[in-house]
């Protein structure tokens, strides 16, 4: 598949009143109709095949290659693929379905753009087994999603850096930036339809969509610890790659960086919708530590 056919599942969406009213109220109609429509009406529908990869010296190519993140981030994508669009064979609502199909095509899409970058530079890494699909898609889904919100808050801030330092070409970094503010897009759309997905099922489910909400966060912390363990000697890769990009930055001007990106990144959508919260509002509140933590270390009394 090269592109998505987004012209063929265009239909004329009547917008709700609460839409047209300025109004939003989460779960209802209008509320449904703009996290869809963000999504689908800003899918950017380039084609990975396509893409001329920039020659890399080898400094540059050595930089790229040695980054212990290919591996990975291509078994991610595949997996996420998958959940998503597993997830939306479930999904009776048709406009929440195409815009969960979208979502759907563009992880796969991502899958196919790392696979290319991989043939591009020669960058070796082991083939893994095709993924079944999973037999909770809710929960899958679920998983991706969160799992999306916390990995891109922190990639957001690394590749500012990148960018800032000269790590990698700017003609590398031009591929790329289209990706980041994809996955802005998806944990968009991923945040909005679950205040969309919580209210709008019976009361006597929500007790249980939060239990499995809180079940789900505590899988990807353990998931997080366990992968950080495996990196690089036991460090984390997205927490403390800024080491490797050549700016001399402590962790708590870390967070400032991505907290300021995922500000700017998400500031271009309708401000009626929801923002992912949770890993913001842990970072602002670690860096306010970190902050009055470099405070107090000051005002101590040298030789104390």
């Amino acid at each position: 598949m090269d592109g998505y056919d987004i012209g063929a599942k265009r239909e004329t969406f009547i917008a709700p009143r609460d839409i047209v009213d300025g109004r939003l109220d989460l779960g209802g109609d209008g509320h449904k109709t703009l996290f869809c429509r963000t999504l689908i009406d800003t899918h950017d529908p380039y084609v990975p095949e396509e893409i001329v990869w920039p020659r890399l010296d080898d400094a540059a190519r050595a930089r790229l290659v040695g980054l212990p993140i290919w591996s990975i981030a291509v078994d991610t994508e595949e997996r996420a693929s998958i959940n998503v669009l597993t997830y939306a064979e479930t999904i009776g609502d048709p406009l929440v379905r195409r815009a969960t199909e979208l979502n759907g095509f563009e992880e796969a899409r991502h899958r196919r753009l790392l696979a290319r970058l991989v043939d591009a530079y020669a960058i070796e890494i082991p083939q893994a087994p095709p993924y079944p699909k999973p037999r909770d898609p809710e929960w899958a889904f679920m998983v991706t999603g969160y799992s999306e919100c916390i990995d891109s808050f922190f990639a957001f801030g690394l590749f500012e850096l990148a960018k800032r330092s000269g790590y990698f070409p700017s003609a590398l970094v031009d591929v790329f930036e289209p990706i980041m503010q994809e996955e802005c897009r998806h944990i968009l759309f991923f945040v909005n339809w679950a205040a969309w997905h919580r209210r709008t099922m019976p009361w006597w489910r929500r007790p249980l969509f939060a239990a499995k909400v809180l079940a789900v966060w505590t899988f990807l912390i353990w998931e997080r610890v366990k992968t950080a363990r495996a990196i690089d000697g036991g460090s984390n890769f997205t927490m403390t790659g800024h080491a490797s990009i050549d700016i001399d930055l402590d962790p708590a001007m870390l967070l400032e960086v991505c907290l300021a990106e995922n500000a700017r990144r998400l500031a271009r959508y309708d401000t009626r919708l929801v923002r992912p919260t949770i890993v913001p509002a842990l970072a602002g509140f670690a860096r306010r530590l970190l902050g009055l933590r470099a405070m107090l270390a000051r005002r101590q009394p040298r030789g104390a």
